[in-house]
């Protein structure tokens, strides 16, 4: 796995609760930043070398890492996205009795990248980022288990995805 080491005192945000990696934040010569593929996953690093946490990265973006956990033991898996939509879906199924709402909301449900808007057994996914495109088979995955959806309408054409510099999606599984 890459790592990405950051400047002195750069750490300091992620330490604090903030998800986002920007790119002027990473020490490029211990880390050549234009040299890690996008929306792969690096372990960050802060001055001393010590872990913060894995993301996925994209090198071209201002936002160049976005945290997924701070655990860098963390396999980034259909598992691990299974626990974290379960946890998204039972506080939804606490506050809407109906099951029509916005399943994923990205980094407020520790899922950078990802929102799912649920319109009862069909499924509306947005993958905002190129992490999230990277990811997107155990994300399905994971999706599929804890729902079972009649169908998946897959679209990104938000500004995120200008941005991120990633391609137009839209399509339907199911």
């Amino acid at each position: 796995m890459a790592r990405l080491q950051l400047l002195p005192r750069a750490d300091r945000r992620i330490r604090l609760g903030h998800s986002w990696v920007f790119s002027n934040e990473v020490d490029v010569a211990a880390t050549p930043l234009l040299g890690l593929e996008s929306g792969s996953l690096a372990r960050i690093e802060d001055a001393r070398g010590h872990p913060v946490g894995l993301a996925y990265v994209n090198p071209r973006a201002l936002i160049c890492a976005r945290l997924l956990t701070r655990d860098v033991r963390a396999r980034i898996d259909a598992d691990w996205f299974g626990r974290r939509i379960a946890r998204a879906l039972q506080l939804r199924e606490r506050h809407y009795p109906a099951p029509f709402y916005r399943l994923v909301y990205g980094e407020s449900d520790g899922l950078p990248g990802f929102v799912v808007d649920r319109f009862g057994e069909r499924l509306v996914v947005q993958l905002n980022t190129a992490g999230a495109i990277a990811l997107r088979e155990p994300f399905f995955a994971a999706l599929q288990s804890a729902l079972a959806p009649t169908g998946i309408l897959v679209r990104n054409a938000g500004s995120t995805r200008e941005l991120e510099g990633t391609p137009i999606l839209d399509e339907r599984i199911g």
